[in-house]
C-alpha cells in the first residue's frame, strides 16, 4: 500500500491523490468523487504516510492501523458509518482493531477520520497488504545489516 501520494487537506473531509505538482502548489483528485482541484502552498496538506497514532508503547504509523482494520474486516468496509457513530461505538471498535491505542491522546474525531479514510481508500482500491516502496527499502536495509 502506497500512501505517499494520498493527501489530507485541512478543512476538507475527503482524501485526495496527488495528480501533479505545479509552481504554486499541486493538482489533486478526490478519491470519493474524482473531481480535480488545485491546492496551494498556503493550504495545510499532509500525506497519509506522515501520519501516526499514539499508543501506550509509542507511535504507530497509520499504514499499520489501516492494515489492521483491513485484516480485521476481511478486506471489507467498516460495519457502520463512522460519520453517524457515537463516541462509544467508535472507541469500542477501535479498541478491537488497535487495543493499545492511547485512550487519553486519541480522540473520537481521530478515530472517525481514520475509519473514514480507510473506507475511502478501500472504495478507491488503494488499500492492500503489499509493502510500500519505503517499507521494501527498509526491509532491504535490515537484511543487509544482518
Amino acid at each position: 500500500m502506497e500512501l505517499k501520494k494520498i493527501l489530507v487537506i485541512s478543512g476538507k473531509s475527503d482524501i485526495y491523490e496527488l495528480v501533479s505538482q505545479t509552481k504554486s502548489g499541486a493538482v489533486v483528485e478526490s478519491l470519493v468523487d474524482h473531481k480535480r482541484m488545485p491546492v496551494f502552498r498556503t493550504d495545510r496538506i499532509s500525506t497519509l504516510s506522515e501520519i501516526s497514532l499514539f499508543t501506550t508503547t509509542g507511535d504507530i504509523p497509520l499504514i499499520d492501523v489501516l492494515r489492521g482494520i483491513w485484516n480485521a474486516e476481511e478486506q471489507k468496509a467498516t460495519p457502520f458509518d463512522p460519520r453517524k457513530a457515537g463516541k462509544e461505538e467508535l472507541f469500542a471498535y477501535f479498541g478491537k482493531v488497535l487495543p493499545d491505542y492511547d485512550r487519553e491522546r486519541v480522540h473520537a474525531s481521530d478515530v472517525k477520520k481514520v475509519l473514514l479514510w480507510y473506507n475511502q481508500l478501500l472504495a478507491a482500491g488503494k488499500i492492500d497488504n503489499e509493502p510500500s516502496e519505503e517499507e521494501k527499502a527498509a526491509q532491504e536495509r535490515e537484511s543487509k545489516a544482518e
